[in-house]
C-alpha cells in the first residue's frame, strides 16, 4: 500500500474526480445487491404461494431499474477514475522527458537509451493502473464487499455470515506473501525488458553496421538469448502472479461448502427461508469479485510501487551541471579565452587535457588538428558545458561561462559535431530546427552558404524532402553540409565544427571555408580536423598530442617546424597528387 502513500500528491490534486468516481462505485454496489435479494423474495412468494402477477410485473420493474443505473453509473465512475489515471501517466511522462533534457553528459553515460525508453513507457504504464485499476479495485472491492457483508449480516443470518467468512482471514496472509515475492520478481522483470529494449534500439540503429560485418546471424543470436531472459523472469511473475486467483478460489470454495452445511440446517430449523438461503448463495458468489480483487490489487500494486521506484530513481538523479541563481541571462559575445590546466573525464583515471590555452578575439578563426583522440572534441565538450569539473578557467569577454546561463551560452554557440544527427523530417525543418520561425529565403541562404543548396533542389520534393531516420536517405556529405547550415541560421556567436567537412570534396570545402570567412568575419569559429586544408586559413592553428599543444601558430609558421603539423601536411598533399594522377 506504500504506493497509495507515494502518489498521494496526485490524489490530493485529483480528489474531485477520485471523490465522484468513488461516489457512484459504492451507488452501484448498493444497487447490486438489489436483485438477489428480490429473487429471493420472489422464490418465497412462490413457495408460500402468494406470488401474483402485479407482484411480479413489480419485482421485475425494480431489477430492470437497478440494471439501467448501474450501467448508468459505471459509466460514471470509469469516466472519472480511467480518465484521471490517464492525466497521471500524462504528468509523469511529461516530467520525466523535462528530466532528460536536463541532464548531463554523465547521465547518459550512466543510463542507456533502450533503458530510459522502458522507464518511459512500461514503468510509466504500470504507474498508470495503480490510479486507475488500483484506485477502482480498492473501493470496489471494500464497497462491494462491505455492502454486501453487511446484506448478508443483517437481512438474511448473522450467524450463518460469520460462519461463511470464517476462512476470510488466510486471504490475509496469502496476499502478503505473494505480493512481496511478486515485488522482487517484477523489478528482475522490468529490467531485463530494459536491456532487451536498449538491445532492439541498437541494433536498428546500427543495423547497417551489422550487415557491412556480416554479423546478422550473431546479433539475432544474442537478442534471442535476451529474449528467452525476459520470458523467464516474466514466467516467474506469472507464476507468483498465478497463485493468487486459486488461492482466493479455495478460501471462497470453503466459504461455499460451509454455507452448505450450516445453511442447510438452519433452513431445516427455520431460521431462514430457502429464499433467503438461495440469496445469500447468491452473495457468497458476489463476494468473489472483493476477494479476487484483493489478489489483483496487489498484483497491481506491487507492479506500480517497483515501477515508481526505478522512475524515482530516475528523476532523483541531479546533474553535476547547475547554473547559479543569479545567472547571466545575456548572450555570450566579446573575446574568448580558453585556459585549462587539468581535465579528466569522471570515473577514469587518465587526464584528457593539460595546459590547454587559447586567447581568440572575436571575428578570429582557430584550428585544431592532432591524432585521433588527442583532445580535440574534449575542447568542444567544456566550452559546450558538457562538464564542469576540470582546472582552470573558460572565459567570454572576461567573464565564466558557469556564471552565463546555459540558455545565454548554447544560444550563442553553433555546434557541429562530428556524428551530424538528422530529425526525421523534411530538409527544411533540419535547417530551421533552432528557429522555426525562419523564412524560406533564410533557409535557403543558409543552404548556399553550405554549398547543399543545389542538391536539394536536385531531391524529389526539393526542401519538402523527407531526410529518413537520422538523415538515413542522404549521403554524409550532404548530411554534414545540412547540419552546418543548420548551426548557421541561428548566426552564432561562436561556431564549432568538430571534423564537419570530411566527407566533403577539397572543391566544396574550399567554397565552403570561403564562404564561411566572408559571412562570419566579424564572429569566432574554432575548425578541428584531419585534414590540414580545412584550417590552413586560420588565425592560429594548434597541434594536439594526449591532451597537450605540442606546437601552434599560423600555417606558414607551422610549415617552417619540422614536427607533426608539416609531415601531416606533406603527407596529405602527396596523397592528393596520387589521387588526381589516379583519376587522370
Amino acid at each position: 500500500m506504500s504506493i497509495f502513500k507515494k502518489l498521494s500528491w496526485f490524489f490530493r490534486q485529483e480528489w474531485k474526480s477520485y471523490f465522484v468516481g468513488v461516489f457512484f462505485l459504492i451507488i452501484v454496489a448498493i444497487l447490486q445487491v438489489v436483485s438477489p435479494r428480490v429473487v429471493g423474495i420472489i422464490i418465497d412468494e412462490i413457495a408460500l404461494g402468494t406470488l401474483t402477477m402485479a407482484s411480479l410485473w413489480k419485482w421485475s420493474a425494480i431489477i430492470l431499474i437497478a440494471g439501467i443505473l448501474q450501467y448508468l453509473f459505471r459509466y460514471i465512475w470509469r469516466m472519472k477514475i480511467w480518465g484521471t489515471s490517464a492525466e497521471l501517466e500524462k504528468i509523469l511522462r511529461s516530467r520525466l522527458f523535462k528530466h532528460f533534457t536536463e541532464m548531463d553528459a554523465i547521465f547518459f553515460q550512466k543510463y542507456r537509451t533502450g533503458d530510459l525508453m522502458a522507464h518511459a513507457t512500461n514503468d510509466l504504464n504500470a504507474i498508470r493502473m495503480v490510479a486507475g485499476a488500483g484506485i477502482l479495485t480498492l473501493a470496489d472491492s471494500i464497497s462491494s464487499g462491505g455492502i454486501t457483508l453487511f446484506t448478508m449480516f443483517f437481512l438474511i443470518d448473522w450467524r450463518l455470515t460469520l460462519i461463511a467468512m470464517i476462512p476470510l482471514p488466510a486471504l490475509t496472509l496469502v496476499s502478503r506473501i505473494l505480493g512481496q515475492k511478486m515485488h522482487k520478481r517484477f523489478r528482475k522483470a522490468q529490467a531485463a525488458f530494459s536491456n532487451l529494449n536498449d538491445k532492439t534500439q541498437e541494433s536498428v540503429s546500427g543495423v547497417k553496421v551489422i550487415k557491412t560485418f556480416g554479423e546478422e546471424e550473431e546479433d539475432i543470436h544474442d537478442f534471442e538469448a535476451m529474449t528467452k531472459d525476459v520470458v523467464v523472469k516474466n514466467k516467474a511473475v506469472y507464476l507468483v502472479d498465478a497463485l493468487f486467483d486459486p488461492a482466493i478460489q479455495l478460501i471462497l470454495g470453503l466459504s461455499f461448502a460451509l454455507t452448505i452445511i450450516f445453511g442447510g440446517r438452519f433452513v431445516v430449523e427455520g431460521s431462514i427461508s430457502i429464499g433467503q438461503l438461495v440469496s445469500f448463495f447468491s452473495y457468497i458468489g458476489m463476494m468473489a469479485w472483493p476477494m479476487l480483487a484483493v489478489g489483483r490489487l496487489f498484483n497491481v500494486l506491487e507492479r506500480g510501487s517497483a515501477s515508481y521506484s526505478r522512475i524515482d530513481e530516475l528523476l532523483k538523479e541531479k546533474s553535476t551541471i547547475q547554473e547559479q541563481k543569479d545567472a547571466i541571462r545575456t548572450p555570450v559575445t566579446g573575446d574568448l579565452d580558453f585556459q585549462v590546466s587539468s581535465f579528466g573525464y569522471p570515473n577514469s583515471a587518465e587526464i584528457s587535457l593539460r595546459d590547454v590555452g587559447f586567447h581568440l578575439e572575436r571575428g578570429q578563426t582557430l584550428g585544431i588538428v592532432g591524432r585521433t583522440g588527442s583532445g580535440k572534441s574534449t575542447i568542444f565538450r567544456l566550452l559546450l558545458r558538457e562538464y564542469d569539473q576540470y582546472a582552470g578557467s573558460i572565459n567570454y569577454n572576461g567573464i565564466d561561462i558557469r556564471d552565463y546561463s546555459l540558455d545565454a551560452l548554447l544560444s550563442g554557440i553553433g555546434y557541429v559535431p562530428q556524428d551530424n544527427f538528422l530529425f526525421s523530417s523534411d530538409v527544411r525543418e533540419n535547417i530551421r530546427f533552432a528557429d522555426p520561425s525562419l523564412s524560406q529565403q533564410q533557409v535557403e541562404e543558409a543552404a548556399r552558404l553550405t554549398a547543399i543548396h543545389q542538391d536539394i533542389l536536385g531531391f524529389p520534393d526539393g526542401y519538402d524532402t523527407l531526410v529518413g531516420e537520422r538523415g538515413v536517405s542522404l549521403s554524409g556529405g550532404q548530411k554534414q553540409r545540412i547540419a552546418i547550415a543548420r548551426a548557421l541560421v541561428t548566426e552564432p556567436e561562436l561556431l564549432i565544427l568538430d571534423d564537419s567537412l570530411s566527407a566533403v570534396d577539397a572543391k566544396t570545402e574550399e567554397a565552403i571555408l570561403t564562404g564561411l570567412k566572408e559571412k562570419r568575419a566579424d564572429q569566432t569559429t574554432i575548425i578541428a580536423a584531419h585534414r590540414i586544408s580545412s584550417v590552413m586559413h586560420a588565425n592560429e592553428i594548434i597541434v594536439l598530442d594526449e591532451g597537450r599543444i605540442v606546437e601552434r601558430g599560423t600555417h606558414y609558421e607551422l610549415m617552417e617546424q619540422d614536427g607533426w603539423y608539416r609531415r601531416m601536411y606533406e603527407k596529405q598533399q602527396l596523397e592528393t597528387k596520387l589521387e588526381g594522377a589516379d583519376e587522370a
